[in-house]
């Protein structure tokens, strides 16, 4: 923040004054468009560089609020990343309703295997699964552990049923659906099965509502960080702060270094926050392997990517950025000289 005076506002102010209110014998200077752009940008990019020189000066104040704001931000981050996993694993399962069919018992095997595929044709239907009386008593059989006692019986009391899988998943054209197969003379009764699938929506729905909450309070107390980490470091410039203010700087001029520094906290603590979060995938992903293939499953546990980590240090970024600017807006007005 040790800049030369022409450079600071009151100089160019000083410089800008027509020749009129100048006193006999000053000399005319003019600062051009072009060059108060190149004096800003260079202003901007010795900043940043200050801050960074700063930041690094004194690793371990730095490193530490850096990790603080890491902690804050991998909480939830590792809760989003969750739910995409958890996403991803379920995408697997058969997700879609299903409609059970129980015809008549004394219907037919030709009639039913007509009726299916009548079934198949219609626009609403995905796949019709024919389940012969025989099949579906060897899986009651198979499944219920009464195979001694079900051998006992003189005929078999399971009908037949067919399982439509519907096309859409809305629940008017479900119903619709559902209401043509109850009508037809050949069904017994019908049961539309989709509870599963909206509780499983409802799960992922409270999830990522519970995501979303737990990251906006944690990014409140991100902000609060920054502010209060910017507020002692006004504090320790404060002798610097009124000798620029004494030469003419404005809050913007005084306001630049702060700000640099608060980008520079959070986008550290992103940069922490991503670590954390995929040194914690890649601890879980042997478990998470080990756990799906001993069920005959392929899955793998998925870490954080490119898009994280930009997300992550991008968003820590503008954090610190805004905690910077309300902790200059409070304190930097208040130092004034007298």
């Amino acid at each position: 923040m040790n800049q030369r005076i022409h450079n600071s506002p009151r100089a160019t102010r000083t410089a800008q004054r027509p020749p009129a209110e100048r006193g006999p014998g000053a000399v005319a200077a003019r600062t051009s468009l072009g060059d108060r752009w190149h004096s800003w940008l260079g202003h901007h990019r010795e900043m940043a560089g200050e801050s960074l020189r700063r930041f690094f000066a004194t690793p371990l104040a730095s490193g530490m609020t850096a990790l603080v704001i890491a902690i804050a931000l991998a909480l939830p981050a590792a809760l989003q990343l969750g739910l995409v996993n958890f996403q991803r694993a379920v995408a697997g399962w058969d997700g879609q309703p299903q409609i059970s069919v129980f015809l008549h018992k004394d219907v037919r095997d030709s009639v039913v295997q007509s009726f299916a595929d009548e079934l198949r044709a219609k626009p609403l239907v995905a796949d019709v699964t024919y389940i012969s009386p025989d099949d579906a008593l060897a899986e009651f059989q198979q499944s219920s552990g009464l195979a001694d006692a079900l051998t006992g019986l003189d005929s078999n009391p399971l009908p037949a049923v067919l399982l439509v899988r519907p096309r859409n998943t809305a629940s008017a054209d479900l119903e619709a659906l559902a209401q043509q197969l109850r009508d037809s003379a050949l069904t017994d009764s019908v049961v539309l099965d989709m509870a599963w699938v909206q509780r499983l929506a409802q799960l992922t729905e409270l999830g990522r509502r519970l995501s979303a909450g737990l990251a906006l309070l944690l990014a409140l107390g991100v902000l609060l960080v920054v502010v209060n980490t910017i507020r002692l470091h006004i504090e320790n410039r404060r002798e610097e702060i009124l000798v620029v203010k004494l030469v003419g700087a404005t809050d913007a001029f005084v306001r630049r270094p702060f700000l640099y520094s608060g980008l520079c906290y959070g986008f550290f603590g992103g940069l922490l926050a991503w670590l954390l979060v995929a040194a914690g995938a890649a601890l879980l992903s042997g478990p998470v392997a080990g756990l799906s293939a001993s069920y005959g499953s392929g899955y793998t546990l998925h870490g954080p990517g490119i898009s994280y980590l930009l997300g992550l240090t991008a968003g820590a970024a503008l954090l610190g950025l805004l905690g910077a600017w309300v902790a200059v807006a409070r304190h930097i007005k208040a130092i004034e000289p007298r």
